[in-house]
């Protein structure tokens, strides 16, 4: 077993199809939460630590920069995507070992970190916490509720966070698909 750090740039292309096949065979069955290409676009630009066992990737997540704001306060933000195991690799801990190596980077260079999820239980218990206040995203027009999102978001404190109310409302930048 193996747990690597690269950066988008530094994936091979037969990496980066391995990574989407694990990404598309581990969300298949879910038809509102399918693995798209907006999805993929999220995760990249940014570090992906991959686990292998004799040479084949079966957990993945990647850490990208968000602007996110708590109370109209930015935050440098670590915002993790695209995390999933193989199927066959599922229940082994690769997952958990996988987002630890995912919170040793946001802790290191973070102010916080966050995701979305319908998986609290599997995040709560490596240090995630749920963010109770209300979402929304920032667009060209102003700031829109995403209530849909509230109570799947979830956050990494790190050394570096400031003294925040998790009451407060939190924010996104707009992105195709998914904004959350």
């Amino acid at each position: 077993m193996r747990i690597r750090r690269l950066l988008t740039d530094a994936l091979s292309a037969d990496e980066i199809a391995a990574i989407r096949a694990l990404l598309d065979a581990a969300f298949w069955d879910e038809e509102d939460e399918r693995f798209t290409e907006e999805d993929w676009q999220h995760s990249i630009g940014g570090i992906h630590v991959v686990l292998d066992v004799d040479g084949e990737i079966v957990a993945h997540a990647s850490l990208v920069e968000r602007d996110l704001r708590v109370d109209g306060r930015a935050l440098r933000t670590g915002y993790v995507e695209a995390v999933a195991t193989a199927p066959a690799h599922q229940h082994r801990g690769y997952g958990t070992q996988v987002m630890q190596a995912i919170a040793e980077e946001i802790r290191a260079e973070y102010e916080l970190g966050a995701l979305g999820t319908g998986e609290i239980v599997f995040y709560e218990r490596l240090g995630w916490r749920v963010w109770p206040g209300p979402t929304s995203v920032r667009t060209d027009d102003g700031e829109r509720r995403t209530p849909d999102e509230d109570g799947g978001i979830m956050v990494l404190f790190t050394s570096a966070t400031p003294a925040i109310d998790l009451d407060a409302p939190i924010s996104c930048e707009w992105r195709p698909g998914d904004v959350w």
